[in-house]
C-alpha cells in the first residue's frame, strides 16, 4: 500500500508517493473529512434543538461521527507519512485540502432540514460501511466495522423522524419535501464515482459503486414511500467537495473548528 520511486534532485534520489497511494490518502481524507464536518453541523445544534431529547440525540451522533473522523484521520496521517496526527490533519489543513463530500457543509435550517440531510447520508454510509468492511485494506474494514453499529442507530434516529414528519402535518410535510429538494442535487456525489474513486474500487479498497448506489437509493425510496414524500428529479450538480472544490459554507466552518489552534499555534491544555 505504500509503493515509492525515486524522483532525481539536487540531493539525489527522493522517494515520493506514486499517485496509488496519494489516491489512497485522498479516499481515506475523503471518509474522515465528511465525519468531521457533518458532526461540526451536528454540533451547531447543541443548545437549540427543539426538546432536550433530541438535544441529546443530536449531541450523541456528533461525538460518534466525530469518533469516526479521528480514526480514519489517524490512519490518513500514518499513510501520509509527514508526522501530522489526527488534531494536525483536522486543524491545520486549508479549505481546499479538505475533501469531505458538499452535502454534509451545508446550513442546517430547520430542525427538519437538518434531519433530511441526516437521513440521505446515513442510508449511504451505512451502505459504503457495509461494503468497506470487506476492503482489502485491513484498516479500513476495521473502522467500517465499528462504524457501521453506530450508523444503524443514526439512521434509525434520522428515517423514524423522517417518516413522523413527512407523515405528520401539512407543513411539516411541505417543510421536509422542500428540504429533500433542497439537498438532492449534493446525492449525486455521494454515489457517482470519481478517478480517485475507480482507483480504490480496481484495488478492491472501495465497494463497487453501482451496487452501493442501488442500496442506497432502495433504502431511500423506502423510507420516502412511507414518509409520503416524493423522491426529487435529477437536478444538475455544480460542486465537488470530494475533489475539494467546496460550497461557500465549508471555509465558515473552519473558522469556527480551527480558531483555538490557528490562533494559539502548539497550544496544549
Amino acid at each position: 500500500m505504500s509503493a515509492t520511486v525515486a524522483v532525481s534532485g539536487e540531493a539525489g534520489a527522493v522517494a515520493k508517493p506514486t499517485p496509488a497511494v496519494n489516491a489512497h490518502l485522498r479516499y481515506v481524507l475523503r471518509l474522515a473529512d465528511t465525519n468531521l464536518i457533518l458532526a461540526q453541523r451536528l454540533g451547531e445544534w447543541i443548545g437549540h434543538a427543539p426538546v432536550l431529547e433530541d438535544d441529546l440525540g443530536l449531541a450523541n451522533i456528533a461525538l460518534d461521527h466525530i469518533g469516526q473522523a479521528r480514526l480514519f484521520l489517524a490512519y490518513a496521517g500514518e499513510l501520509e507519512g509527514c508526522g501530522r496526527d489526527e488534531d494536525a490533519l483536522a486543524f491545520q489543513r486549508a479549505e481546499a485540502e479538505f475533501f469531505n463530500v458538499t452535502l454534509v457543509e451545508q446550513p442546517n435550517g430547520d430542525f427538519g432540514q437538518t434531519i433530511v440531510r441526516q437521513l440521505l447520508v446515513d442510508a449511504w454510509q451505512i451502505e459504503l460501511y457495509a461494503g468497506l468492511m470487506g476492503s482489502r485494506d485491513p484498516r479500513i474494514a476495521e473502522i467500517a466495522a465499528k462504524a457501521v453499529k453506530e450508523t444503524r442507530y443514526h439512521l434509525g434516529y434520522s428515517s423514524g423522524w423522517v417518516i413522523r414528519l413527512g407523515d405528520g402535518t401539512g407543513e411539516s410535510h411541505a417543510r421536509v419535501q422542500q428540504a429533500l429538494e433542497r439537498f438532492w442535487p449534493y446525492t449525486i456525489e455521494l454515489t457517482v464515482p470519481d478517478e480517485v474513486d475507480r482507483e480504490m474500487i480496481a484495488a478492491g479498497i472501495a465497494p463497487p459503486s453501482e451496487p452501493l448506489r442501488a442500496a442506497w437509493s432502495a433504502r431511500v425510496d423506502g423510507i420516502l414511500t412511507e414518509a409520503r414524500l416524493e423522491r426529487p428529479a435529477p437536478a444538475s450538480f455544480r460542486w465537488f467537495g470530494k475533489q475539494g472544490r467546496h460550497s461557500e459554507h465549508l471555509g465558515y466552518i473552519l473558522a469556527d473548528l480551527q480558531f483555538m489552534q490557528r490562533a494559539y499555534p502548539g497550544a496544549t491544555w
